[in-house]
């Protein structure tokens, strides 16, 4: 039997990011507590494509929104592929992409993640804010180039934090993954650990990566990068450790 609308009270717990941003930055990553939807998808789920009932998940949106003193339709979502897309907002519909920028204050930035790796991006001046959506074959693909290449300001004006993602002692990939980042950086060898509990896998610290590439794409202030989805199921959702599960969200916006 679906779960009422009315059976979860609390306000949505939010998670801020510690970084110097901007004083007119506005950044936060959601937890899975404060919603209304039921098992597995407990509760702030904010995803419209994992198998949750569809008014829970408008609900969800809903007081995310207004906890955050937003308009519902304010907060722009993706349709996230795995890809290196940037979608500059405003933008009509869902776009389909893994990155959104925005340079008008009220427009939302917010990137879905169950494991994957959110990057939230501002330049020193708070004229622009970005997010990312950072899963291996994004991130390796250029995602966060992207991203970087979207400023119209050098990469050294730019601030970046890493959130909630899978942390370095449960991401265990495949060799195809290391040989990948290898393949165009040497230095991201060190990211990865021979400790794989399958023959010829390893461990991935997916933050080690995401700093590598951000630091060679010239952006010096890297934040974050602590908060691990897998090892906290009581504030986090987490694909890799549930399998059937919701989604979070990482939001930034310039505030008027």
């Amino acid at each position: 039997m679906p779960q009422s609308l009315t059976a979860v009270s609390s306000e949505p717990r939010l998670i801020r990011p510690e970084w110097p941003a901007p004083a007119n930055v506005r950044a936060i990553s959601t937890t899975r507590a404060g919603g209304v939807s039921g098992a597995p998808w407990d509760s702030l789920n904010l995803g419209s494509h994992v198998g949750d009932d569809a008014d829970h998940v408008r609900e969800n949106r809903r007081r995310l929104a207004r906890a955050l003193q937003l308009e519902d339709d304010a907060i722009a979502w993706l349709s996230q592929v795995h890809g290196t897309g940037l979608v500059r907002l405003p933008a009509p519909g869902v776009p389909e992409a893994d990155a959104a920028l925005a340079d008008q204050p009220g427009q939302v930035c917010a990137i879905m993640t169950a494991d994957c790796l959110p990057v939230l991006f501002c330049n020193r001046s708070g004229t622009r804010v970005a997010a990312a959506h950072g899963g291996w074959r994004g991130l390796c693909d250029g995602v966060l180039e992207a991203v970087v290449a979207g400023f119209e300001e050098p990469a050294g004006e730019l601030l970046a934090w890493l959130g909630p993602a899978i942390g370095p002692g449960h991401f265990e990939v495949g060799p195809e993954v290391r040989a990948a980042f290898v393949a165009q950086d040497a230095r991201a060898d060190a990211a990865f650990s021979a400790q794989g509990a399958r023959p010829g896998h390893c461990m991935a610290n997916i933050y080690e990566l995401a700093r590598l590439r951000l630091a060679a794409a010239g952006v010096t202030q890297i934040y974050g990068g602590s908060l691990c989805t897998v090892s906290d199921p009581e504030r986090f959702y987490s694909y890799r450790r549930d399998g059937q599960t919701g989604r979070m969200a990482c939001l930034i916006w310039l505030a008027d």
